[in-house]
């Protein structure tokens, strides 16, 4: 099964998490040298199934597409592919997709005595006070982020 789309917005665009295959990659055990190659590599005999490492709660899990900038200091950048969790509670300092007002953002959860705050990673974008006035759902904490170079 593959995901279907979900949702799309100009922040952010929403896929379901098809986590029930298997594929085995090869995995570098004891990480890569990024000076002289070694030759061990070519003795590569681990395997490692990103679904089993990234994915760990099937059926709350989902992927965003990223849309923007507002997270870049994070290392969040425009068409980074985030993984979503929604069985994880909302805490402070984790970076969150919310949806606020009837639109998604992603940003990292400020929690005060009284009050909580969506903080954006660049200073291009300001900080969004959640009052009694906004609508606040934590629709999901990010626990990876997968980039394309």
């Amino acid at each position: 099964m593959s995901a279907l789309k979900l949702h799309s917005s100009t922040v952010l665009d929403i896929y379901s998490a098809a986590a029930e295959t298997e594929l085995e990659l090869p995995l570098v055990p004891g990480g890569i040298s990024a000076g002289f190659p070694s030759p061990a590599l070519d003795f590569i005999d681990l395997t490692i199934d990103l679904n089993k490492h990234v994915v760990k709660h099937p059926s709350a899990t989902f992927y965003g597409r990223v849309k923007g900038y507002s997270m870049k200091d994070e290392g969040i950048s425009d068409g980074d592919l985030l993984v979503i969790d929604k069985s994880l509670e909302p805490e402070d300092g984790k970076i969150a997709v919310c949806y606020i007002d009837g639109e998604f953002t992603v940003k990292r959860i400020k929690l005060e005595k009284d009050t909580c705050w969506l903080m954006p990673a660049n200073e291009s974008y300001k900080p969004v006070k959640v009052t009694p006035e906004n609508e606040l759902l934590i629709w999901g904490i990010v626990t990876h982020v997968i980039k394309s170079f």
